[in-house]
């Protein structure tokens, strides 16, 4: 399905603001010449816009994807993780960041060498690359898809346009740039998602029959409260889970704590942390009513089960062909979200990479001291390197099949063990550097055990009809399935 002109309009005036921004840092201020600015923002960025930047950092298109498409398939029990967001916030606040934040430290993993020694840095920041490393190709590879599939633009051309802007503003105009463009890239994501929902809105005549169509159908589900472990989805494991899961993403990781650490002080950033929390809880809840919205028109001819397309990640790609083709820009902004919501988990990881990279793995092993000015200039080539494998990465993930898979299973893998030994750290002041650095590669070992392991027990769906199926014959359709299955 080819685009129309006011789709590639708002598609290329989200890519030519967000250079933009980047340029403008550049050139204003202290224009990149000192590590205070260009990896901490001068410590006086404002809370709203950091506030956008912490939420939009690990809500990507893998999550909009799958959000919509686990309501869709097995209903909104998963949507309760809403709530492990809002206990994990003041942990978060009032635990760990007072640590990291009185320390100082650019680098995270510098509080480990203080508190265990540097193999036990060393470790854990390398456990960090590599998962970061891969869940930035993933990112870009996903969104690739969609616009290949919307389009016909091929894939390699998507990833290296989304992926050089993206690299170009986080080199250029630092994290000064890289919040802006979250906070720019967040609002579309929104955009995107709100279009989504609108138009089911219209389409059924309202909320009330989305929401009366999911109930008939089972898809409206919050009572398991089974304590089993092995049952995928019950309040018990989603609560648990998901707080560990968000405390991994914000106290302890490197991207997010570079965001805190660009404010003035603790109250500061304890202040832009509350004020995210409902910024995640609010597109949370709009992609969990994506899933149903897409429910409301497919609910008696599942294209799953009908063979349109062959997983629940293709459902939203393709109601956004089957619904917004014919109005202007709808399309185009359903792509510019898509493409948002990976550049602002991108760059942030790109420059976060670089902070560690020099401080982690340069600066400790170097016997003279390094200038501020060669500092700077050394990670502006770090974020280019990693922008650069990062693009050569996601070239290679449409070979990688279930490795995809896999990749994502190390991302929270790596997280639990990692958290780990920071909260050890933190609570326990007897635990020494050997019980640290043993009980983080047995973490570590019996994580990827548990996670790449087998057998796990299956994945149910709700039930799915094709009651009002005809026969399918939409050549844009075709076209979406065959560039998923490549």
């Amino acid at each position: 399905m080819a685009l129309g002109v006011a789709d590639y309009v708002v598609f290329g005036i989200m890519l030519i603001m967000s250079a933009s921004i980047g340029v403008y840092y550049r050139f204003t201020g202290g224009k990149q010449k000192t590590t205070q600015e260009y990896m901490l923002g001068d410590k006086n960025q404002s809370i709203f816009p950091v506030a956008f930047s912490l939420m939009a950092s690990f809500i990507t298109a893998i999550s909009m994807f799958g959000l919509s498409s686990e309501v869709y398939t097995r209903g909104t029990q998963f949507s309760v993780i809403i709530f492990s967001y809002m206990i994990a916030t003041p942990v978060i606040g009032y635990l760990y960041l007072p640590v990291f934040f009185k320390l100082g430290n650019l680098s995270l993993y510098e509080y480990l060498e203080i508190r265990f020694g540097r193999l036990t840095r060393i470790i854990t920041s390398l456990a960090f690359s590599i998962q970061m490393i891969m869940y930035m190709a993933i990112v870009l590879y996903v969104p690739a898809l969609t616009l290949e599939a919307v389009t016909g633009l091929p894939q390699s051309a998507s990833i290296v346009l989304v992926g050089v802007v993206c690299v170009f503003y986080s080199t250029m105009g630092g994290i000064k740039a890289v919040i802006l463009t979250d906070l720019l890239q967040s609002l579309l994501m929104y955009a995107s998602v709100i279009a989504v929902i609108g138009v089911a809105l219209y389409e059924t005549g309202g909320l009330s029959e989305i929401l009366e169509i999911s109930n008939k159908y089972g898809r409206i589900n919050f009572g398991n409260f089974n304590i089993d472990p092995t049952v995928r989805h019950s309040w018990f494991s989603i609560l648990i889970g998901g707080f560990f899961t968000q405390i991994s993403l914000y106290a302890v990781n490197q991207t997010q704590i570079q965001r805190f650490l660009t404010m003035k002080d603790y109250k500061t950033a304890v202040t832009a942390l509350w004020c995210s929390l409902p910024l995640v809880v609010v597109i949370s809840l709009l992609t969990s009513l994506s899933g149903l919205a897409m429910f409301s028109k497919y609910y008696d001819c599942d294209p799953i089960k009908s063979g349109r397309i062959s997983n629940g990640d293709q459902l939203m790609p393709l109601y956004v062909l089957d619904t917004m083709g014919s109005i202007p820009g709808l399309t185009g902004l359903f792509i510019a979200g898509i493409f948002s919501s990976a550049m602002s988990s991108v760059s942030p990881i790109l420059n976060s990479m670089a902070a560690i990279t020099m401080e982690d793995y340069i600066k400790p092993f170097k016997k003279q001291e390094i200038s501020d000015k060669k500092r700077v200039y050394l990670m502006k080539i770090l974020v280019l390197v990693y922008g650069g494998v990062c693009i050569t990465l996601s070239f290679l993930a449409k070979y990688m099949g279930a490795v995809l898979q896999s990749a994502l299973t190390i991302f929270g893998v790596i997280g639990g063990p990692v958290l780990a030994v920071f909260t050890l750290g933190i609570l326990l002041p007897y635990i020494n550097q050997k019980g640290a650095l043993t009980g983080l590669i047995f973490g570590l070992t019996f994580s990827f055990i548990i996670g790449f392991g087998g057998p796990k027990p299956p994945v149910e769906n709700l039930p799915s009809f094709t009651n009002s199926c005809t026969i399918f014959n939409n050549s844009d359709s075709t076209q979406l399935l065959s560039s998923y299955q490549e």
